[in-house]
């Protein structure tokens, strides 16, 4: 682990999750997308299509994530983006360890057209498991389950699995607490989402190239942040 990148209110770790997110301690909230666990075979007449799909297999983003990671000692409610298949385990270890949970699903209109003897990908569920007092935010249209929004190009970031604006918005909405920690930070986009809200906030990401984006785009928002108060 190389020393921390501070950006205003946001401290940036470049370096394991799993070693990491131990020392950063207690924060209000968790946020993160960790590695799926899919199998990324087949898909027909549209293999060539499935560039976005290779490239998670080629960063080994395809073999699931030690579920540890989530602990409520280090946070009261936490957000986990999970592939469908990750569920039936993910769901029974949250109830587990938090209050309550419920899935939620961001609803893609431009989804992935491989199938896979599956349904198409045109809905991504996320959980949000909390304890008692952290129950989630917002007002009345914040707190459906289901969110719209397009994909973020992955050619954009040059990451695969880049969370669009309103979705992470959306989460910062709901989330109960001034503290937000993402262990699989990738290129950012919960920092951003953090900054735009006036939370502190902490990330990590192992992959080096990620990280320099991540800093990158935490640095512009603040930046403007610290436009719009100027």
């Amino acid at each position: 682990m190389t020393a921390p990148v501070i950006i205003g209110p946001a401290t940036l770790y470049c370096g394991d999750a799993y070693s990491i997110r131990p020392v950063i301690g207690r924060v209000d909230v968790d946020v993160m997308d960790p590695p799926y666990d899919f199998d990324n075979s087949g898909g027909g007449e549209f293999r060539k299509a499935r560039g976005a799909s290779d490239k998670i297999v080629e960063e080994g983003l395809d073999q699931g994530f030690d579920h540890l990671i989530i602990n409520p000692l280090f946070c009261s409610s936490v957000f986990v983006f999970c592939h469908n298949d990750q569920l039936p385990k993910l769901l029974p270890y949250l109830a587990g360890s938090f209050h309550r949970s419920v899935v939620l699903f961001w609803q893609k209109p431009n989804p992935s057209p491989m199938a896979n003897r599956h349904y198409l990908a045109d809905t991504e569920p996320f959980i949000h498991a909390w304890n008692k007092g952290s129950h989630p935010q917002g007002g009345h249209h914040d707190k459906h389950r289901f969110i719209l929004s397009g994909s973020t190009p992955s050619k954009l970031y040059k990451h695969s699995t880049v969370k669009p604006d309103a979705v992470m918005d959306k989460i910062m909405r709901n989330a109960n607490g001034e503290t937000i920690c993402d262990p699989f930070m990738g290129t950012g986009s919960t920092g951003v989402a953090a900054i735009k809200a006036g939370k502190r906030f902490y990330g990590i990401e192992h992959n080096e190239a990620h990280f320099a984006t991540a800093v990158r785009r935490i640095t512009a928002a603040w930046e403007a942040t610290e436009g719009l108060a100027a």
